[in-house]
């Protein structure tokens, strides 16, 4: 009995590969541990087992308070439907397009132009939607066709944009970062916000290393665009920067400043983050009945998606732990070989395999609830070790097979870029994610720097 609760996790497995969606699969898993391992048939009277309950299924009556309270009472997620709203409002609004036509004419003229130029965009859309598929496939749909048709290699056109589609998950405002934030109880959200910011764009800014350095010594398979040309054609370069960047920029600026400064809470932010997106949907003339009823669909979708994982989660945890489970962990945890750094590597080890077949949302109700304690006990900072799961989850919508940016951009992909180019191309950009990782590990001052300047 001692190791049962681990015996729920083969079981979680099992309910993936049939097709059970994770969050019946997190809470069936639960259901039939309690059934069999409580005392709750012996206790009515309907069955008895030849083995003695490993705990009393009473302690669960306490799961319908601990759901509402990680809920429907919780003024921290509430910032999730707000920035999603925000997000696809953007979208909607056709910020993508003339950025990436913006960008595409200011960064064309250089050897991999084209691809800096999709990073640029990512990292702007990252900042002002966050919208992992929403940027991933618009940037597809715009940017791909064009690099094709000027020579690009199809592994760095398209690595290139699922790798920058996915920087929205680091650099705030970031869904992964409220919901880490949220799980890891002890973190502030704000802080997990101000510690990601430079690491997001120092990711960034890697990527544009990487695809400069691929073009200068492979400048057939990354060619600069020619003077003259029809797909990014901008009749006044400087005024369509000026309209193009100024409005989300300053929108970003006004809700994470207002957050970095304690003015307003994440979930205050978002909500004038929503409302301001509305706005330029407005002046862009894209406030239509249609785009906002789109817009609230979405919203709906993507917010009842990570809600109704949560409250699978919260079901398995509870069992879990009424099993033993955490108390195993973190005696296992605490005395790995090599200490807080074998801790670290294991940890950081275990995310990223699991990011090759589960999504960060189901990866983050699982594993940090469990990780955290121990980390805080170790000595490592919390908000450091946040930011350092964010990037690591970053890769699990990069890693193949069930990448979901390697779906998206399979999905509005032309026929001409295989499956193969896209694993091919994705992988110098997984190999930066891991660098970066390591970064973090040896200059920690990147993720701290920023609260303790607004914390003195």
């Amino acid at each position: 009995m001692d190791y049962l609760a681990f015996w729920m996790f083969p079981l979680l497995v099992v309910f993936l590969l049939t097709g059970y969606p994770v969050a019946f699969a997190l809470g069936g898993s639960a259901v039939v541990f309690t059934v069999l391992f409580s005392d709750l048939l012996p206790t009515l009277g309907v069955l008895s087992f030849p083995w003695e309950p490993a705990f009393s299924a009473r302690r669960l009556t306490i799961l319908p308070q601990r759901i509402f309270g990680s809920i429907m009472d919780n003024y921290t997620l509430v910032a999730v439907p707000f920035f999603v709203f925000m997000g696809v409002m953007l979208e909607r609004s056709g910020l993508a397009e003339d950025l990436l036509q913006t960008m595409g004419r200011l960064f064309g003229r250089m050897r991999g132009g084209l691809a800096i130029s999709v990073v640029a965009v990512g990292a702007l859309l990252a900042a002002s939607t966050g919208v992992v598929g929403a940027s991933v496939v618009t940037m597809t749909v715009l940017a791909l066709p064009v690099m094709l048709k000027y020579g690009y290699d199809r592994g760095l056109a398209s690595g290139t944009i699922a790798a920058s589609g996915t920087l929205g998950q680091v650099i705030p405002p970031s869904i992964v970062l409220i919901i880490l934030g949220d799980q890891m109880t002890r973190v502030n959200v704000g802080d997990l916000f101000m510690g990601a910011l430079l690491p997001g764009l120092v990711l960034a800014s890697l990527y544009i290393v990487w695809i400069a350095l691929y073009a200068y010594v492979k400048a057939d398979r990354a060619p600069a665009m020619p003077s003259v040309d029809e797909d990014f054609a901008v009749s006044n370069l400087g005024l369509a920067v000026a309209r193009s960047l100024v409005p989300p920029l300053a929108l970003v600026a006004v809700v994470l400043g207002t957050i970095f400064m304690g003015i307003a809470s994440p979930t205050e932010a978002g909500a004038m983050g929503a409302f301001g997106a509305c706005i330029l949907a407005f002046l862009n003339g894209r406030l239509t009945l249609a785009n906002v009823t789109a817009v609230n669909e979405e919203t709906v979708r993507l917010t009842s998606m990570v809600f109704i994982i949560l409250v699978g989660a919260t079901a398995f945890a509870m069992v879990f732990n009424a099993l033993g489970g955490h108390w195993i962990v973190e005696d296992f945890l605490s005395n790995l070989p090599g200490g807080k750094w074998g801790f670290l590597f294991l940890v950081m080890l275990t995310i990223f395999v699991l990011g090759f077949f589960l999504d960060f949302i189901e990866i983050t109700f699982i594993v940090v609830p469990l990780v955290t304690p121990v980390a805080i006990r170790l000595g490592f900072d919390p908000v450091w070790f946040g930011v350092l799961i964010a990037m690591n989850l970053q890769a699990s919508f990069l890693t193949p097979p069930f990448g979901f940016a390697l779906f998206y951009l399979r999905g509005a992909a032309p026929p001409s870029v295989r499956t193969r180019d896209i694993y091919r191309g994705i992988v110098p950009f997984i190999a930066i994610q891991l660098l970066m990782l390591v970064v973090l590990v040896l200059f920690p001052e990147l993720v701290l720097w920023l609260p303790g300047l607004a914390g003195n």
